[in-house]
């Protein structure tokens, strides 16, 4: 991972003390409240999951976050600075990355030409037509990506032909392009087998230790085990946040997610 991690270390060492803050965060779509009163605070590094019963304003909260659907009231700071007016391209060029429940691929294209063209456009050449060297650093960035996501032995098929676990993969590829400083997971795990969620996650924690990111995840099992803290979100609003340990054992938590705890 050393070409990758190298320019991301640069990028990521900003001293602030965190790497992304949400202050009064809400977003009304007429007079429905999808989203109140968020406050959340992540440091770099911070592996963070969000979860949350269907309709709790997970989604919407990336959605904020990422500036696809910019928030009606509130603040963003990402390492410090306010991006809360920018629009999501900006975002991006500041490293702030995502994945989607649907996926975003090019399904004509390789494995390897869908991790290419994701490092290609955040790079500073990505209006050239210049047909690329086999000596280019962004197809040794790709080749990178490629492996860390445990896609070799696929690179050159095509992503129609690839499994649905293989492509949550390729996102995460994707997402690691160029030099990305924090991550938004939107349900990496919804679809995948059971070897699949163990190959996710071996993924996940196996990111470099310097890029934050925040997961939001039905699958509890495996949101425990690659986050260090956890935000419950209930109708729009931040319920309870801990540790996994803390999150797992609480019974209001229990009742309101699993669906039983104590009478």
């Amino acid at each position: 991972m050393s070409a990758v991690i190298s320019q991301n270390r640069t990028l990521s060492s900003t001293g602030t003390e965190y790497a992304l803050e949400l202050n009064d965060i809400s977003k009304f779509f007429g007079a429905l409240a999808a989203l109140e009163d968020i406050n959340i605070s992540v440091r770099p590094g911070e592996r963070r999951a969000v979860l949350g019963s269907n309709g709790a304003g997970k989604t919407t909260l990336f959605n904020c976050i990422t500036g696809d659907f910019p928030s009606t009231t509130g603040t963003i700071k990402f390492f410090g600075e306010d991006i809360s007016a920018f629009p999501a391209y900006e975002r991006i060029r500041r490293g702030l990355r995502r994945t989607y429940q649907i996926s975003q691929l090019f399904p004509a294209l390789s494995v390897f030409d869908n991790v290419y063209m994701a490092c290609r456009g955040v790079s500073t050449g990505r209006y050239s037509f210049i047909r690329p060297r086999s000596t280019d650093a962004l197809i040794k960035s790709a080749e990178e990506l490629v492996s860390i996501v445990n896609l070799v032995d696929v690179k050159n098929t095509l992503v129609a032909e690839l499994s649905y676990g293989q492509q949550r993969q390729l996102e995460i590829a994707m997402a690691l392009s160029g030099a990305p400083r924090f991550i938004l997971f939107d349900e990496p795990a919804a679809g995948l087998s059971p070897t699949e969620r163990t190959d996710l996650v071996n993924i996940l924690v196996g990111l470099p230790s310097h890029i934050g990111f925040i997961i939001i995840e039905h699958d509890m099992d495996v949101a425990l085990r690659v986050a260090e803290s956890v935000t419950m979100m209930h109708n729009g609003r931040i319920f309870k946040e801990g540790t996994p340990e803390e999150i797992e054992n609480d019974i209001e938590v229990q009742a309101l997610y699993l669906g039983y705890g104590d009478d």
